[in-house]
């Protein structure tokens, strides 16, 4: 296929040749954008990585990362489940502002702008590659948790928010064989989509990382070629269950608690490896941001297959404690980024796109505010120890506030699930001392009543924004 016509094919349509970085308009060639990929797994705990300690765990490609650019110690995800830490990636914005309050709740607004939506203003080529669960990819054939008939008012694919090319799913798969229900040969129920209506079929066997990787590659090697900068989502259902592994995967952890769990890690591990492999073929590697992180913590061990670690930490997935939010955290930048550093301030994936706006030098045009992340690029260039602003949380009856020392943590709502509307205000608040205390074991709220006033007062505040923002009144 010729180059021309193999770029129209995966969704650039007619683009400039260029090298690399060089943008064709009035005839001046501009400063070189940077590529932007964002990696998530799914439900991978802060201690599921072999350079946070877990010894008999081989994640080679990420301890590599650790070890070249920027460790974050205190990365939080947006939420403690999936879905809304998804929102927080595309949009900066807490997932309370516009409905998805859980999993499998509500889904991306079409007033809402998203992170491909903005880079696409300024020329870049956007995909995305694996899980979405952001609103169903189908309208007419039952897929997965709520796509077809039964969930047409959820339908908000990724080609509907902003991306050029697009290989998804609306939610979980096996993470070996994924079109399979583990250990048949009968359909899992929820497939992969690349356009509206279209199902793909084909290339579907194996490790799922491999097959989602097999998608992203082209795309970004096709962007490159092309001299167009990329925005690459890859979304990974790794470790997510069904947990299966295969092949030299589970014979590597042959005899070990968790092989499937092991096995399907590193699996994807090796795809991470593989990408900044081809970034480097490519020589694009040095002016490409290059993110890795988790959705929230472990899933809890009565789950059969799940045997996740949220290290030292307390709580896992669906908690709001720190082993529920604190995650994996990573960036490569090589042209930015020359010597590795571990980062003590707490950061977030809603930092995600205030970030890369800085990182352009530019402000979209009708993004609804406010936006409850931060520029990095201050602490990417060493002129940033301290968060200029807590971090808000809200899920399932639970809030919490974090700032560059103290936590606080509570109930308000009196624990129970509410995926449809925010708990009611009052109860009392735990408080941490996160430096001191990263185990969340003393609550010291008694002692400090002062700090405990004032940041629930911040909180109760945030709160409010939030709800102000779901009834609509960020959208112009």
């Amino acid at each position: 296929m010729k180059r021309r016509n193999f770029l129209k094919s995966i969704g650039f349509g007619a683009v400039a040749l260029a090298a690399p970085g060089v943008m064709i308009g009035k005839g001046v060639a501009s400063k070189p954008k940077p590529n932007i990929i964002l990696c998530m797994t799914d439900d991978q705990g802060w201690g599921d990585t072999g350079y946070n300690g877990r010894k008999e765990l081989k994640t080679p490609a990420l301890d590599a990362m650790a070890g070249e650019g920027i460790r974050f110690d205190r990365w939080y995800s947006g939420a403690p489940v999936c879905s809304p830490t998804r929102g927080s990636c595309m949009t900066g914005r807490h997932p309370y502002r516009y409905g998805i309050y859980f999993a499998n709740v509500g889904h991306m607004k079409s007033e809402e702008v998203t992170l491909a939506e903005a880079l696409k203003t300024q020329g870049y080529a956007t995909g995305h590659f694996g899980k979405w669960h952001l609103g169903t990819l189908t309208r007419e054939t039952k897929d997965a948790n709520r796509g077809g008939p039964r969930g047409v008012k959820h339908y908000s694919p990724p080609w509907k928010n902003g991306f050029d090319v697009c290989f998804a799913t609306e939610s979980k798969v096996p993470t070996w064989d994924p079109m399979k229900r583990p250990g048949t040969d009968k359909p899992y129920g929820t497939y992969y989509w690349d356009s509206p209506e279209h199902r793909v079929t084909e290339n579907l066997e194996g490790d799922d990382s491999r097959v989602i990787m097999d998608r992203a590659i082209p795309f970004i090697r096709g962007a490159a070629k092309a001299g167009k900068p990329f925005l690459a989502v890859i979304w990974f259902h790794s470790p997510h269950l069904p947990v299966v592994a295969g092949g030299k995967y589970r014979e590597m952890y042959k005899g070990k608690k968790g092989v499937d769990f092991l096995g399907c890690i590193t699996a994807m591990d090796d795809q991470v490896g593989r990408l900044r492999a081809e970034l480097k073929k490519l020589g694009v590697s040095d002016n490409t941001m290059l993110w890795f992180s988790s959705d929230n913590g472990p899933e809890g061990g009565k789950f059969n297959g799940a045997n996740g670690s949220a290290g030292p930490f307390r709580g896992r997935k669906r908690s709001l404690y720190e082993g529920g939010i604190r995650v994996p955290g990573l960036l490569v930048w090589p042209a930015k980024i020359t010597k590795p550093r571990a980062v003590k301030m707490p950061c977030s994936t809603s930092d995600y796109f205030p970030t890369v706006m800085e990182a352009l030098g530019f402000k979209m045009k009708g993004q609804p505010a406010p936006i409850d992340g931060v520029s990095l690029i201050p602490l990417i260039e060493g002129k940033m120890t301290r968060r200029p602003r807590p971090i808000g949380f809200e899920s399932s009856g639970q809030m919490a506030l974090i700032d560059n020392r103290y936590k606080i943590y509570g109930k308000p709502g009196g624990g129970k699930r509410n995926r449809k509307k925010t708990a009611s205000p009052g109860g009392d608040f735990e408080l941490y001392d996160l430096l001191e205390d990263p185990g969340e074991s003393k609550n010291i709220a008694a002692e400090h009543p002062d700090i405990v006033k004032a940041m629930s007062e911040q909180l109760l505040k945030w709160r409010a924004s939030c709800k102000a923002s779901n009834a609509g009144g960020d959208y112009k």
